[in-house]
């Protein structure tokens, strides 16, 4: 796969989980993408593929921790912090995209 199609199949997971953070779904289809992605891409389309598949996981980690304290309130906070990491994990890779740059870690 050529770099510029390596760039628009990043740029539709990083869309897919930013749709997914209101609906799921897409988000679900985004992390396939970047699972069967991930082996055939080079550095850089490398660790964005890896930063949106850690972003997810760690994602659902806390949607079970908030849903499990729901009732105590906290897990309110928890579901809302788990919301905007989540957003921002996804727009920061969007920037770092658009700026040619790898993701950390």
């Amino acid at each position: 796969m050529n770099a510029d199609t390596q760039r628009t199949m990043i740029l539709a997971c990083y869309i897919l989980h930013l749709v997914g953070a209101i609906t799921a779904l897409p988000s679900i289809i985004g992390l396939v993408l970047n699972y069967l992605n991930r082996a055939e891409a080079g550095e850089l389309p490398g660790s964005h593929h890896r930063w949106m598949i850690r972003s997810f996981w760690w994602a659902i980690l806390w949607l079970v921790v908030g849903y499990a304290t729901v009732l105590l309130v906290v897990g309110w906070l928890i579901l809302g912090l788990a919301w905007l990491w989540y957003l921002y994990r996804h727009i920061r890779g969007l920037i770092n995209l658009v700026n040619g740059e790898p993701m950390p870690g």
